[in-house]
């Protein structure tokens, strides 16, 4: 009973904060520029995009570098939803989890049996062939892709709300969202045997862990958190289009996931942050050399990889990680 009043204390204690959280980025997405409104849309994405993550690959020990095109069945069954059904723009974000946790949960039954570079390289040819399918579809859109428009915001918001706030609260919202309940769930007995699986598979089952059904539930439960991110990402956009969800995005996603700290969720906020700022680097470089349009294309991608490999020579559990034991060890 003591058990339970303390786990009661523990989540209302959570709530309270991300309740308090939410009311602070609000305050700043209100006081800001337009451009920096619309940069904390992407931060929220990217932020539900790296959860998945964390969830798959630093809990239960999946490496998947797929994320991109499950982003992608995210944003395009939102995008018939709202397009084909004229629903609220809420069913819309709910059938992007329900697409891709059906899809991950499908293709989560054959990698269960698959790890390490086969799980990889399956992921993989996922994420390359994915929007070249799109692209044969009529009902997809094909190359344009299809139009994704949540509305302007509400009448009450006043005059001055502005689309890309409407964007940013949104954005926000299902971003602290999911944050509580992936949290919640990495605390849960599913997070202890994600962990207890990814350091000893055969001591898992050994102790009556049905390895093969919890890596399927981590992957349908990741796949949903990517589908969800891939339906904000068509909001903010407003288009879903294969050239949006492209293999630099699942290679941009694991670079963020590195450098957050791969196994550490609050992490996930600082390697959205790095993901959204780098364009902002390369434009300033760009500008500082005079490179043109064509540095400007290739210099984001060429600055995620040097970041990767830095990462992993210098850091291998990520920044985020080795920040969080340096601070565990010093209350030690």
């Amino acid at each position: 009973m003591e058990s339970w009043r303390k786990a009661g204390r523990v989540v209302r204690k959570k709530i309270a904060l991300f309740i308090f959280l939410g009311w602070i980025l609000l305050l700043i997405g209100d006081r800001v520029d337009e451009l920096r409104v619309y940069q904390g849309a992407q931060i929220a994405m990217y932020t539900i995009a790296l959860a998945s993550i964390v969830l798959l690959t630093g809990y239960s020990g999946q490496v998947s570098l797929g994320n991109g095109a499950m982003m992608a069945v995210g944003g395009y069954a939102a995008a018939l939803t709202l397009n084909n059904l004229g629903s609220p723009v809420w069913f819309a974000f709910v059938m992007a989890i329900v697409a891709a946790a059906l899809f991950g949960a499908f293709l989560g039954t054959a990698a269960a049996r698959l790890s390490g570079p086969y799980l990889a390289g399956t992921t993989l040819a996922l994420a390359v062939g994915l929007p070249e399918i799109a692209n044969q579809f009529d009902f997809l859109g094909g190359v344009p892709g299809l139009l994704f428009d949540v509305g302007f915001p509400p009448e009450r918001l006043g005059e001055e709300f502005t689309q890309y706030k409407w964007f940013f609260w949104i954005a926000t919202s299902l971003a602290l969202l999911s944050l509580f309940i992936t949290s919640n769930i990495l605390q849960s007995r599913y997070g202890r045997t994600w962990r207890a699986i990814r350091s000893s598979p055969l001591a898992a089952e050994l102790s009556g862990i049905n390895s093969s059904r919890m890596k399927i539930l981590a992957f349908t439960i990741s796949s949903a958190l990517a589908g969800l991110a891939g339906a904000v990402m068509a909001m903010t956009i407003s288009l879903v289009t294969p050239g949006a969800y492209t293999l630099t995005l699942s290679f941009a996603l694991v670079t963020g996931a590195v450098l957050a700290g791969v196994s550490s969720l609050p992490g996930v906020v600082l390697g959205a942050l790095i993901l959204v700022v780098i364009p902002e680097i390369a434009d300033v470089v760009a500008n500082r050399f005079g490179g043109g349009e064509n540095l400007n294309n290739y210099l984001p991608t060429l600055i995620v990889s040097v970041l990767l490999i830095l990462s992993v020579i210098f850091t291998p559990n990520g920044p985020g990680e080795k920040l969080r034991r340096h601070h565990h060890k010093k209350k030690a």
